[in-house]
């Protein structure tokens, strides 16, 4: 049993012997690549050896046919009936031709759309099918095989009730039904117990009447029937017996003459209780149909035969009435069902209002203003307005030169269809014309055709009763299905729908009843046979792409939230991935927006990993390959167009292989996040920077600043969700056991040099490494993680002096001369933190922040926190780390606040003091915590992900979005109340939140610490993007560091943790300005011990 429900061993599509087998093997390996069927089902589409074996033939040629498909694989040379002791097989009967779909039942299509799919794809009857007796109505049933036919629309709860405990034999399983509908159908007659006793068929009202329950309802026979694998073995052992071997290929291949066996009255009736053997045999029609009903007698009979019918169940048949399949069409189904039918599913429609409520578009494009009335059809059409469509009407496989006929023509209460016809080796276009009212096989003198009686209509077109029929063609065998009414070829000149249409309009159709006396005419029941079933299946395929190309314009273009992840899915699985590439192309390079642009370019990264199908390594990865260099350098440019263009010329060398797939979608991202930066990069304009007096030569400025705490909202803050759906991150800037552990300090020097050291731990530690820069060259490595000087305060002094325009890069003038012209000299920049590595307490844009003001300060210029904040967002932008905004509001801006951004651009965070009640924050000192896990994380390995899934618009992805910003007013308003455990709740929906948006952030370690922690919090969570650093807690009591030291020194498996008190800094970042030495105003205290 797969998790989500039935894992078949195999399932087998029986199909008639002229439909095309290949089309319908690759239709089942489609869906099992898409992820609809399991990995490990063997597939067969089985063709019937005969058109008259019957359901029951069918199903014993399936069975045979599954049994030594599996003898195969278990290394046997003969068909054995063990290997279907475990096997779990599904049988699914296509049946008879349908009139309204060419390819059957099976392959009707329902207007349905499924987002949470992983790969979209039409939804057809045999989908919804496989769906309800795979993850509903086989649920818990033991080893067997299960028949169902493909001729209905089934619904079942998805909790169907079915008791499975000890079960042998076969069961049937049935619906309740009116018995006003199964006057039409089948009945079981069942006791109590659920025994049957009999199946009566279109019975007499009596008959019915007793087969009701105390509702009134009676058991549908619904076309599905379990044999349990005792039960298999013994029907499979019948094919080797005459005359039951002339039901299966090997029976024909042995040359015995096929016979008819209907899988209900004569398999499964022969174990009905009330029927007798004398009486069961004597039923059949012929000599060797009541030999085969002899041997089914002696092999079934032994086995009990139960009912299980499904409370709220449904079955509609799909019957060759066309109002009834229009209703089946329109109508919502069952509460039962799992299907909630649309007005319009895949499908793009440029005028969706002149759509009426009640009316059905499925997989088409509808360009212009075509207007569709109620009760009306459109199925696998391309049609340009301006059209009309009356009610009642069903339309179906039209392409857009059929548009222009349709204007002069309205259309109400018709079928029009075009058909893909194999002439032998000429393939050709057929259209059909027929009423809605019309009944296909009733005797012409009392039907209809085209709504009217048949003399009517010879007398209203001209045709003669003898162009239709042939004169020996006796009376009551004239009918629709036999009539020669719609033109295939003609001599020369080429057919279209007028050629039909004019039948529904003959007083304006001059000449056109010559031309179809010309043509060469084919009855329905003569199109049958022809029927081309692999093109149309194939012109559905390409409609549906073509359709989804729009889909892609109208989501990008109109920054829609759909996802088109599981469309590039569907693209790569159905070899049309090169068209979707070439609309992503399209709208990277001719859109106005950068934003845009950076989600084509995304969402082509996402075709490319598909196309790697899992092989080839991780999606996240290095995109700095000289290849493409040339590609982004045209973006870092603003050339959008020309980069995208170079980037398509460079994707075709590596397509050959996963490898060379994954690293080029590597660079898609890589060449998304060009764009994001440069959308990100427009906060620039709220970056406002005056004059001030510079310190002395000499004299030290020194920043120090505290952590921050993420409440909620996180990752809202993140590029380029920010801005395209809205932010809001709650923060708290906090002391760590005291201290402000981040800071940075500058001087002016003497020489006309940039000197760059990082301290380690505090101020007064020992110099960690130092880099000197004497030249221009120097500063050029800042994004570039793998580069020698790239350590914490190399890239970020570097690039904080360019961004500070203290330096001109690049520029004709040294680096010397610059400094020496501007400063009389050069700068000192020292950095350091006290925080662990991936602390998650947003210790690096924090630092950004603390370099910048000094910076500032020692070159005598003045900002505001406002400008820092948005100054540190561009800061990080240019270094490729691509953080969010919450880091620097935390630990720049004092206190308890929210910060906020709109989705726009230009990017601005605005930020708001949250008022607390008087004495809480010391209330929150008393009761927040922070622990130490001992697991370093990197938040970047984390954010690839997120950005990744925020770009394929995922649905999870974007309900969290919605989520996280929702939360963190919530919080907010929680703080504003001083309300401890309802932020203690804030805290842990946040936590989910963020498992949601990066899964994998919580390692196992983490999750054993806050199992332990969780009897004695409010609420706790891992700060940062998690994936390890701190865990802060919202403690019951106050004061509890001690007492929860203890609790987690008696937990096994926590490893290194250590408890950190943590305090609301309300002064905010300190700017101290004075002193040659480094290490002479050093904050006093010990270090932490972390």
């Amino acid at each position: 049993m797969a998790p989500d429900g039935v894992d078949w061993t195999v399932i087998v599509l029986t199909c008639q012997p002229r439909d095309c087998v290949s089309a319908f093997q690759q239709e089942l390996e489609t869906r099992q690549r898409r992820g609809a069927l399991g990995r490990r089902a063997v597939l067969l589409a089985v063709e019937d050896p005969s058109a008259r074996v019957g359901s029951g033939g069918a199903t014993l040629n399936a069975l045979l046919v599954a049994a030594e498909h599996l003898s195969a694989r278990a290394g046997r040379t003969v068909v054995t009936a063990d290997v279907l002791k475990e096997a779990r097989i599904l049988v699914l009967h296509m049946g008879r031709d349908f009139s309204f779909d060419d390819c059957g039942r099976a392959f009707t299509c329902l207007p349905v759309e499924e987002p949470d799919a992983p790969a979209e794809a039409l939804t057809c009857n045999l989908d919804s099918l496989l769906e309800t007796l795979t993850r509903r109505l086989c649920v818990g049933s033991p080893p067997g095989m299960w028949v169902c036919s493909t001729d209905m629309l089934l619904a079942v709860p998805s909790v169907p009730g079915i008791a499975w405990d000890g079960f042998r034999g076969v069961r049937v399983i049935a619906v309740p039904g009116s018995q006003a509908y199964a006057k039409s159908h089948g009945v079981y007659v069942a006791d109590g117990q659920g025994m049957v006793s009999n199946i009566v068929y279109r019975g007499t009202e009596a008959q019915i009447q007793q087969c009701a329950g105390p509702d009134g309802t009676v058991p549908l026979v619904c076309g599905v029937v379990f044999f349990a694998a005792d039960a298999a073995e013994q029907l499979l052992a019948t094919h080797v017996i005459p005359p039951l071997d002339a039901c299966t290929y090997m029976g024909l291949d042995s040359g015995a003459p096929p016979i008819q066996l209907s899988l209900f009255f004569d398999v499964v009736l022969c174990m009905a209780s009330g029927v007798t053997e004398e009486d069961f045999v004597r039923g059949a029609g012929g000599a060797d149909a009541r030999s085969a009903r002899s041997v089914l007698w002696r092999a079934l009979r032994p086995f009990p035969l139960s009912m299980a019918c499904v409370p709220d169940g449904s079955y509609d048949y799909l019957t060759a009435a066309a109002s009834d399949h229009i209703r089946s069409l329109t109508l919502q189904p069952g509460s039962a069902s799992h299907l909630r039918f649309r007005k319009i599913a895949h499908s793009h429609v440029d005028q969706p209002r002149l759509l009426a409520d009640g009316s059905s578009v499925t997989n088409c494009l509808l360009e212009g203003a075509v207007r569709l009335a109620a009760r009306s059809v459109i199925q696998h059409c391309h049609l340009q307005g301006p059209l009309e469509i009356g009610p009642g009407c069903l339309l179906s496989g039209l392409a857009a030169a059929s548009s222009a006929a349709l204007r002069s023509c309205p259309l109400r209460d018709v079928v029009l269809q075009g058909h893909h016809v194999q002439l032998r080796d000429l393939p050709c276009r057929v259209f059909t014309l027929t009423g809605r009212l019309d009944r296909w096989q009733s005797p012409a003198e009392e039907a209809t055709y085209l709504n009217v009686p048949w003399p009517e209509f010879f007398r209203r077109t001209g045709v003669r009763e003898g162009e239709v029929w042939d004169a020996e063609t006796p009376p009551r065998s004239r009918c629709l299905l036999s009539a020669r009414l719609f033109p295939v070829l003609h001599a020369s000149e080429a057919l279209g729908l007028e050629d039909v249409l004019w039948l529904l309009a003959p007083a304006g159709a001059a000449g056109r009843l010559q031309r179809w006396r010309a043509a060469w005419r084919m009855s329905w029941e003569e199109l049958l046979p022809c029927l081309d079933k692999a093109a149309e299946l194939g012109a559905r395929r390409a409609l549906f792409f073509r359709q989804g190309q729009r889909k892609v314009r109208r989501v990008l273009l109109g920054r829609q939230d759909g996802s088109l992840l599981p469309l590039a899915r569907s693209a790569v699985h159905e070899g049309y991935y090169e068209a979707v590439l070439g609309t992503l192309d399209e709208v990277a390079s001719t859109a106005d927006d950068a934003g845009i642009a950076a989600r084509a370019l995304a969402c082509i990264a996402d075709v490319l990993g598909c196309m790697a199908r899992g092989e080839g390594g991780l999606r996240s990865g290095p995109a700095a390959n000289k290849e493409w260099a040339s590609a982004f350098g045209r973006l870092e440019s603003g050339d959008i167009a020309g980069g995208v263009r170079e980037l398509a010329a460079e994707r075709k060398k590596w397509m050959s292989r996963p490898a060379l797939l994954v690293r080029a979608a590597r660079h898609y991202e890589g060449a998304e996040q060009i764009l994001v930066r440069q959308a990100v990069m427009s906060s620039c304009q709220f970056v406002t920077v005056g004059q001030a007096e510079p310190p002395p030569l000499g004299c030290w400025v020194r920043v120090t600043c505290p952590a921050r705490l993420d409440l909620s909202g996180g990752w809202s803050d993140t590029p380029p969700i920010t801005y395209e759906h809205g932010g809001a991150v709650v923060d708290v800037a906090v002391l760590v056991d005291g201290r402000r552990p981040i800071g940075a300090q500058v001087r002016r020097i003497g020489e006309p040099e940039l000197r760059l050291a990082y301290v380690s731990g505090t101020p007064r530690g020992e110099v960690a490494m130092e880099l000197v820069c004497r030249e221009l060259e120097h500063l050029q490595d800042y994004c570039q993680p793998h580069a020698p000087e790239a350590t914490c305060s190399w890239p970020l002094g570097t690039r904080a002096l360019r961004k500070q325009q203290i330096v001109q890069f690049p520029s004709q003038k040294p680096l010397r001369a610059q400094l020496m012209e501007s400063f009389g000299g050069g700068f000192e920049v020292h950095t350091w933190s006290e925080l662990p590595h991936g602390s998650g307490l947003g210790t690096s844009s924090i630092l950004a922040g603390a370099v910048m003001a000094s910076l500032y300060r020692a070159a005598g210029k003045a900002a505001s926190t406002e400008s820092l904040i948005h100054a540190v967002l561009h800061l990080e932008q240019r270094l490729t780390t691509g953080g969010g905004w919450q880091d620097q509001v935390g630990g720049l801006v004092p206190g308890i606040k929210i910060g906020r951004s709109k989705a726009q651009l230009p990017l601005r965070v605005e930020v708001e003091e949250i008022p607390v009640p008087e004495g809480f924050a010391q209330t929150l000192n008393d009761h927040l915590l922070l622990v130490y896990t001992g697991k370093t994380r990197l938040a970047r390995n984390l954010l690839q992900d997120v950005v990744r899934n925020w770009y394929a618009r995922l649905p999870s992805a974007v309900q969290t979005a919605d989520a996280l910003v929702s939360n963190a007013e919530e919080c907010a308003q929680a703080l504003r109340q001083g309300n401890l455990p309802l932020i203690g709740e804030c805290l842990n929906r946040y936590w989910q939140q963020k498992k949601c948006m990066a899964p994998g952030c919580e390692p196992l370690a983490v999750g054993r610490l806050m199992d332990a922690l969780q009897p004695y919090v409010y609420g706790q969570c891992l700060a940062g993007a998690g994936g390890g650093g701190f865990l802060y807690i919202l403690t019951k009591a106050p004061r509890q560091k001690e007492a929860l030291h203890q609790i987690l020194a008696k937990t096994e498996g926590l490893g290194n943790f250590s408890i950190h008190s943590i305090k609301v800094d309300t002064g905010g970042f300190s700017v101290e300005v004075g002193g040659s030495d480094p290490k002479g105003s050093a904050h006093p205290g010990e270090d932490m011990a972390l």
